[in-house]
């Protein structure tokens, strides 16, 4: 009779020592499963529109790490979801209240140290994105044309106001003027002295834009080359750019600036580099014939 209790309380001890090794294990795997499969989602599965700039693909690092750690919240709130309605439903027969659990220290801490963990790394790394697109940098000599167009003004620098790729192949800027209106964008280059309702560019040449609103708060934004900058009355604003393809890409105007703000769109035109000299050529005015 003792021997039989001795087996069925070791049979129970040792059940005592498996299941929690057994629930440790599959909630190892499930994580592992999680951030393999997270990893493979942002690495893998591309929402963004093509790269035609040479900042856009700093800015994709950034949207993959953010898209990586949204998979792993997405999935494992899921399924910890499916899990409590699975295995903490009513079953037949019960009436009574679940178990009145106040508090638990550890999950406690869990929740709240990994959530700011998450939060820590995604604003210093959005910071060293920010940094490295340019944002944080002051104006330099880069944008000393618009320095002296604009000596009594406060010009502000935004995103890609130092791109390390700056020295087109030529070692020259592309200067153009951006006026915002409602509801349209003008763009003027000085050296030609061309007004266009159009940006034209050539790729691989860097350009640099002054931008003015003339009513109220627009946005400059190129989906393909993940560049938005707020165009404010008052407050001129550079913005510079490497276009890095050919092709046509969408101006939006993504600040709601009155009711035909959905009509307020442009077109950047990135083409070769003779044929942008042939329509700068085309469109610059011819200089005075002194008589």
């Amino acid at each position: 009779m003792r021997k039989w209790l001795f087996i069925n309380n070791l049979g129970i001890y040792l059940g005592s020592l498996i299941l929690p090794s057994l629930t440790a294990i599959y909630t190892i795997l499930i994580s592992l499963g999680l951030i393999i499969g997270g990893i493979w989602v942002g690495s893998n599965v591309n929402l963004l529109p093509v790269v035609a700039s040479s900042n856009a693909p700093i800015y994709d690092e950034l949207f993959k790490v953010l898209f990586i750690i949204g998979t792993l919240l997405f999935f494992g709130m899921l399924g910890l979801v499916v899990y409590s309605l699975i295995q903490f439903r009513r079953k037949p027969g019960q009436t009574g209240d679940g178990l009145a659990i106040e508090d638990n220290l550890p999950l406690e801490i869990f929740w709240t140290a990994v959530p700011a963990i998450v939060i820590l790394f995604v604003g210093l790394y959005s910071y060293d994105i920010y940094e490295r697109m340019g944002g944080m940098e002051s104006l330099g000599a880069n944008n000393q044309h618009h320095h002296q167009m604009a000596s009594k003004q406060r010009i502000w620098g935004g995103i890609g106001s130092k791109d390390k790729s700056m020295q087109g192949a030529n070692g020259t800027l592309i200067p153009v003027e951006v006026t915002a209106m409602q509801f349209a964008f003008l763009f003027h280059y000085p050296d030609g002295d061309i007004i266009s309702g159009e940006l034209h560019v050539p790729i691989g040449q860097p350009v640099t834009m002054k931008m003015e609103s003339k009513d109220v708060i627009h946005a400059f934004w190129v989906p393909e080359f993940r560049l938005k900058q707020d165009v404010i009355p008052g407050q001129p604003t550079i913005l510079n750019f490497t276009p890095t393809r050919v092709g046509k890409y969408p101006i939006i105007c993504a600040e709601l600036c009155g009711p035909y703000h959905g009509g307020m769109r442009s077109t950047v035109v990135v083409e070769e580099l003779e044929d942008y000299q042939n329509w700068f050529a085309k469109n610059a005015k011819k200089p005075d014939l002194e008589v």
